[in-house]
């Protein structure tokens, strides 16, 4: 077998901007749900619903940030995981991540891709 053609690693600064939108989101939702359950406090759920996804953030990124999927000659892989190229039945872009989904069902996730588009566009040209 050959060695890597193309390497999809995760990007640092598409994992940061992610997460600055799931903070946001968790922020807003915290102080919908103290504002739903009568809560005076309406406001401490902006800096829980910042340090919940801030810590969940902080505490994945070494392992998130590792993971780089290569496509080989016949292959789509990452550590632990091989994905045959006539296996993949469709390939979609989510945000930042490209999902993959194989003829049996399975789905993986290439997840904080800096340009989505041309990483679903170069998985496609591999299975052509």
């Amino acid at each position: 077998m050959a060695g890597p053609v193309t390497r999809f690693p995760a990007d640092r600064q598409t994992y940061i901007r992610s997460y600055a939108w799931l903070a946001a989101g968790g922020m807003a939702a915290a102080m919908a749900v103290l504002w739903l359950v009568g809560n005076p406090h309406v406001w401490t759920g902006a800096p829980a619903g910042l340090a919940a996804v801030a810590l969940r953030g902080w505490y994945l990124a070494s392992e998130d940030l590792a993971v780089v999927w290569e496509i080989t000659k016949d292959a789509l892989t990452t550590a632990g995981r091989r994905v045959p190229l006539n296996q993949i039945e469709a390939v979609h872009t989510m945000g930042s991540f490209v999902q993959i989904v194989t003829r049996s069902g399975d789905k993986h996730l290439i997840k904080y891709q800096a340009d989505p588009a041309a990483t679903k566009a170069a998985i496609e040209r591999a299975l052509t």
